[in-house]
């Protein structure tokens, strides 16, 4: 099912400090999961009440369940180590540090609980409208969590490793589809490595092949999308360049990439980066098929400064030219904390972007609800 949203959003939000220290208490035994729990859930509530005052049409609980946007998976399936890996971020203040998620499997996966249940249960009683459940995707993971001489004595191929994340991520689609969830998606901001030279020329370094790596990618996506076909649910993928303290990991337009992406993932709607110039033209979008949707990401979560209306107006117009308005939408570009210390962004910039959204949409395609 393809529900044409207008005015979407990636899914993180700004955390309370309130919250932060939380989860910090509880890493530190300082705090029950009770206690935690009672605190997110204030956290969230106010969170709905702020989408509803700006006006966007689909709610998240802005992932303030979760230390990262991949966290919800780490919490739940054992096998997983802290990293002391580093990574090479780009933009303000970047450097060579760890990353958002900071964990390698190091271990056989085994699931303890439920992935998401405990988010969505707590959204369909409270939600304002219509909400989505963000997963990360299996070929995101292990991309990133497959570690040479660790994981590579649990599962000698990252294959191997991606076989097992496939399996455990579509189990839990499956799940929430059937329980009614609204709007599933899949975070998967590895995609853009394979449009990224510095990337290709790392994974060939590596040992791996970036063609084939990037159709064992698509088909592990694929069957995550496929678990939920038989139920109403818009499934989306997003996709994006790496979100952490308003720095970024790839740059380098879709071209390289859009044409079997576009054309094989099964997803009924894409959510783009296009906040600036690293993101390159709409020119790719002709490979999205006719009948599917694009969440234009053309307002920037990493910097502060209120996008100006009128140029959002005239990238939605140049935009239509690949895929028609009907099918077109507008969103930030990212979450605002794709981990939980968050870019580099106040709260009111966030709010009058989030404003801004939903107000471009009205100008747009009319009103969102």
């Amino acid at each position: 099912m393809n529900k044409r949203y207008r005015a979407d959003q990636v899914g993180s939000l700004l955390r309370p400090s309130e919250l932060i220290q939380a989860r910090t208490a509880l890493s530190n035994g300082q705090m029950s999961l009770e206690q935690l729990r009672k605190i997110e859930d204030r956290a969230i509530l106010d969170a709905l009440q702020l989408q509803r005052e700006t006006g966007v049409e689909v709610f998240t609980d802005g992932e303030f369940r979760r230390g990262s946007f991949m966290g919800d998976l780490a919490e739940a399936v054992e096998g997983f180590v802290l990293d002391t890996g580093e990574r090479e971020w780009r933009g303000p203040g970047a450097s060579t540090k760890r990353g958002a998620f900071g964990r390698v499997v190091g271990a056989k996966l085994r699931q303890t609980r439920r992935l998401t249940v405990h988010e969505s249960v707590f959204l369909r009683e409270h939600s304002l409208g219509a909400f989505k459940i963000t997963i990360p995707s299996p070929s995101l993971l292990a991309f990133v969590a497959y570690k040479p001489g660790l994981t590579s004595r649990f599962y000698p191929a990252r294959l191997d490793l991606l076989r097992a994340l496939t399996e455990i991520i579509s189990a839990e689609i499956t799940l929430l589809a059937g329980e009614g969830v609204p709007y599933i998606q899949l975070d998967a901001p590895v995609y853009t490595y394979y449009a990224d030279p510095k990337f290709l020329d790392r994974m060939r370094f590596d040992g791996i092949d970036p063609d084939q790596s990037l159709e064992e990618a698509i088909a592990a996506d694929n069957a995550c999308l496929e678990a939920a076909s038989r139920h109403e649910v818009t499934l989306g993928i997003h996709l994006c360049r790496g979100n952490s303290r308003s720095s970024w990991l790839a740059e380098g337009s879709y071209d390289p990439i859009a044409e079997k992406l576009f054309g094989s993932l099964k997803a009924d709607r894409f959510l783009l980066e296009y906040d600036n110039e690293r993101s390159g033209g709409f020119a790719p979008l002709r490979f999205v098929p006719k009948g599917k949707s694009v969440a234009l990401g053309l307002i920037t979560t990493k910097a502060g400064e209120l996008e100006l209306q009128d140029e959002l107006l005239r990238r939605i117009e140049e935009a239509s030219a690949f895929v028609s308005l009907e099918n077109l939408a507008i969103s930030p570009q990212c979450g605002f904390a794709s981990s939980a210390p968050g870019n580099l962004i106040s709260y009111d910039a966030q709010r009058r972007k989030l404003e801004l959204v939903a107000d471009t949409a009205r100008k747009v395609w009319g009103e969102n609800r």
